[in-house]
Formats: structure tokens, sequence, C-alpha cells
């Protein structure tokens, strides 16, 4: 089958002052359109399949989050790839102390603290899965790229690039991190070689399976790992 031929290619560029990532509050988006050829699409799915887990930095502890199989592809060339992603958004709320039998004898060095997390996800509200249209939405340097979607003015992004650099955007409260064996990179030239072979501009569209039990608690040892979860 030969390519389909590229006529009428337009530059459009808007302006959205709501952008996320613009200090200055404008930011110029170029989007290559055409509307007499079609317009492919990158897929994100974030699945419900656990993959792995990761250490983060919260509240300046490091600590074990699960991770999630995120796949990849595109309905031209129809290449799947697979990363990993955390769909737990932790927050401190308190540590819980344990105490040896021999702590009635002063020995308090045997006793035991556990740290409680408070989990926020982001998942599905009514079917087991959701889709969003993040095309528009993307910041992009070498070693970071940044999405962001939003439901009923709940803002999330996703985040792929080195992790200890991710800040958490001030306005935004929930946030799904990529891993790869690149520290992001391996994922953002994924995504470039998909939009370079595509040609046009192509849309790119998040699906969010919902997961059958979320988490509704993390409790952690002093070391970080994880010791129990409490699911919904």
């Amino acid at each position: 089958m030969s390519p389909l031929p590229e006529l009428n290619l337009n530059l459009g560029m808007s302006k959205d002052p709501d952008f996320p990532f613009n200090r200055k509050g404008k930011e110029e988006i170029i989007i290559r359109t055409d509307s007499a050829l079609r317009k492919y699409t990158i897929s994100l799915t974030i699945s419900d399949q656990e993959a792995g887990t990761i250490i983060l930095q919260i509240n300046g502890n490091e600590i074990e989050v699960p991770t999630y199989k995120l796949i990849v592809t595109d309905d031209k060339t129809e290449e799947i790839r697979s990363y990993q992603v955390t769909r737990d958004i932790l927050r401190f709320v308190k540590t819980k102390n344990k105490k040896s039998w021999l702590s009635f004898f002063g020995f308090k060095k045997f006793d035991k603290a556990s740290y409680l997390y408070e989990n926020i996800p982001f998942e599905p509200k009514q079917d087991s899965i959701e889709t969003f249209d993040i095309s528009a939405y993307r910041k992009l340097s070498h070693d970071m790229l940044f999405y962001q979607l939003e439901r009923s003015g709940d803002k999330m992004v996703i985040y792929a690039g080195d992790i200890s650099n991710f800040i958490k955007p001030e306005h935004v409260e929930k946030y799904f991190i990529v891993v790869d064996n690149d520290q992001g990179k391996s994922f953002i030239g994924d995504i470039l070689y998909r939009e370079k072979f595509l040609k046009l501009t192509p849309k790119v569209e998040l699906r969010i399976i919902k997961r059958k039990q979320v988490p509704m608690n993390f409790e952690y040892n002093n070391k970080g790992s994880i010791k129990k979860i409490i699911y919904l």
C-alpha cells in the first residue's frame, strides 16, 4: 500500500492562558493540521496490571510505590511498547508506634514504628475505561515530557523524565510518573519517533483502566518498604 499523500498542510497556532507550565500565563502551541487527511492517533493505555515498584521521595522520605503496565501504540505503525507507570498519589498521615514487651523494662530500641500514607488515586468514575484527549496539553524538552488532563476541574499530569527532578506543579494534586530504564528517555524517544513517522501532528489519546481494587492507605516500615496495603 502506497503512503497517503500530504496535501494542504497548514500551521495553526493557539494561545492557552491556562496552560499549567507557563509561568507568564501564555503558551504558544503549534499544531499541524490537515482536514483533508486522516489524523493518526497515538494511544497510551494505563492498565490495571501491576508491573513492579519504584522508589519515590515523598515528604523527604524515600518510599516504595507500585507501578502498573503502560502500553503505547499508534493506529498506523501498530507497534506496541510497554513501560511502567505509577497510579497512586501518596500523602503522609501519621506515624504508628508499636511497643515491644521489652519496653516495660526500658528497652525502647525494640519498639517498632510504621508510617501511614493516604492514597489519592485518579480512577475512572463510571465506566471501566475512561479516555482523554491530551494532544494539545504537552510540555517537552530534551529530557522531560509532561502531558496534562483534566476532569471536572480535577487536574492531573503525566510526567516522563528523571524521577529525582520531578516537581509537582502547585495547582496540580495528582500525577502519573512514567518509568523506564533510562530516566524516561526511552518513553520520550518512542513518542517522538511515532510523531515523526506519522508526519502530521497526531492525536494523543490516554486510556485509564479502572482497577478492581484501589488502595486506600499504605503502611511502610522504617526502610520505606511496603508493610501493608489497605484497600477501599
